[in-house]
């Protein structure tokens, strides 16, 4: 695997469909070679968010135009499903960064657009996210000719090791700015503070931010966050990355229970039979959880189509099609949170006691997923949904909706 190459160059963009399969391939089985052991460990990943960097996977979403290979965004999403399978902490870095890019292109003027993600393609560039919407800690007012940023966030996503920041705050007349700021820039500090039971390898600590210069081309707009229809569709991206990282997660906790049964797992003595595989209960178990993840499947199927849909549509995006995009994705939301928690709890009923050894790390697939889908609380996407029943009143735009 030449990606695994510390001495390599910068891999080529992947030129096709055929091309991409194969270094995602590459790419999860190099990371599920360590996954168990570095979710111990914890910390930054820094070897694995090279091999991210030469993989050439880093500039997938980003438009033809500007260098990028301007993949779908189910072309996109589904290479972060593949890679969750084996470490979430991984795909969820992966994925912000094309969450990162993305934003650039709903915020960003055209200019901003032809530079940051240009800059981005040229210098293989890692994006961190310290877009925190929660999180009102960040102030930004003038400073002579530019801006000073000052105040801290919590949850930065990949801060650590990245060379962009993605940051939100507050102006001095109370409005949210979205600023693009170097990682390394005098003023900024990386706290090593994170230590959640999940998501391990996200370094999603915190970030203070003291007397940073911030020039006004750094601000992204116009538009802006929600200066339109297709700014809108930013949390749409957010929720629809979420809801593929948990049933990705799923899926691998799925199949690496399946290997268990089919390996080293036996059959429970009553049971009359020898082999784990023809344990009735197993069976119907199995049966159901598979059947449980076909249906999220589908939901991801038809909540990454309208995305695509409503994307294609660009400055001209309506209203309708977001309102139906944000209820697919809300549904697949809701459903790979709920499907994902279930599987990766139930899998330790059809591999028995000896796969709660801590060098098969089964437990760090529904731990993962616990801490993932506390992001926001799924009761509030139903209490959506439900509204939008009722009413036929679409979810109002939101950073969660």
């Amino acid at each position: 695997m030449n990606i695994w190459n510390d001495n390599s160059n910068r891999q080529p963009i992947p030129q096709d469909v055929l091309d991409l399969q194969q270094i995602v391939r590459e790419v999860q089985q190099a990371l599920a070679a360590t996954a168990v052991e570095r979710d111990r460990i914890g910390g930054t990943a820094k070897a694995e968010r090279d091999l991210l960097r030469r993989s050439g996977l880093l500039t997938l979403a980003v438009p033809k135009a500007h260098g990028g290979h301007g993949a779908g965004w189910p072309v996109v999403l589904a290479s972060v499903r593949e890679l969750a399978k084996v470490d979430s902490s991984l795909a969820h870095l992966y994925a912000f960064q094309h969450l990162m890019v993305a934003s650039v292109i709903f915020y960003g003027a055209p200019v901003q657009q032809r530079r940051f993600l240009e800059e981005t393609v040229a210098g293989t560039l890692f994006w961190g996210n310290a877009l925190n919407p929660l999180d009102q800690r960040t102030s930004l007012r003038p400073d002579g000719d530019g801006f000073r940023l000052d105040g801290a966030k919590s949850f930065c996503s990949g801060a650590s090791d990245s060379d962009r920041l993605l940051v939100s705050a507050h102006d001095g007349e109370g409005k949210l700015r979205i600023l693009v700021v170097p990682t390394r820039r005098d003023g900024i500090a990386i706290l090593d503070d994170w230590d959640n039971m999940g998501q391990r390898q996200t370094d999603s600590g915190g970030v203070t931010f003291s007397h940073v210069r911030v020039e006004a081309d750094e601000i992204l707009g116009p538009p802006g966050p929600f200066g339109d229809v297709f700014s809108g569709l930013r949390p749409l991206l957010a929720q629809s990355i979420l809801a593929t990282i948990y049933l990705g997660i799923a899926e691998g906790a799925f199949a690496q229970a399946l290997a268990f049964s089919r390996g080293p797992g036996r059959p429970w003595i009553f049971s009359g039979v020898e082999r784990a595989v023809d344990d009735p209960f197993l069976q119907h178990h199995y049966g159901e959880l598979w059947v449980a993840l076909e249906g999220v499947d589908a939901l991801a199927a038809r909540a990454w189509a309208r995305f695509q849909e409503a994307w294609e549509k660009g400055r001209a995006l309506d209203a309708d099609t977001r309102g139906r995009t944000a209820v697919a994705i809300a549904a697949f939301k809701a459903m790979a949170a709920r499907v994902g928690l279930d599987v990766t709890a139930r899998v330790f009923d059809l591999t028995g006691a000896k796969a709660t050894a801590a060098r098969h790390g089964l437990d760090r697939h529904w731990r993962n997923l616990r801490t993932h889908t506390l992001h926001d609380p799924v009761d509030y996407k139903l209490k959506e949904l439900g509204a939008w029943v009722l009413t036929d009143l679409w979810p109002q735009p939101s950073f969660y909706s």
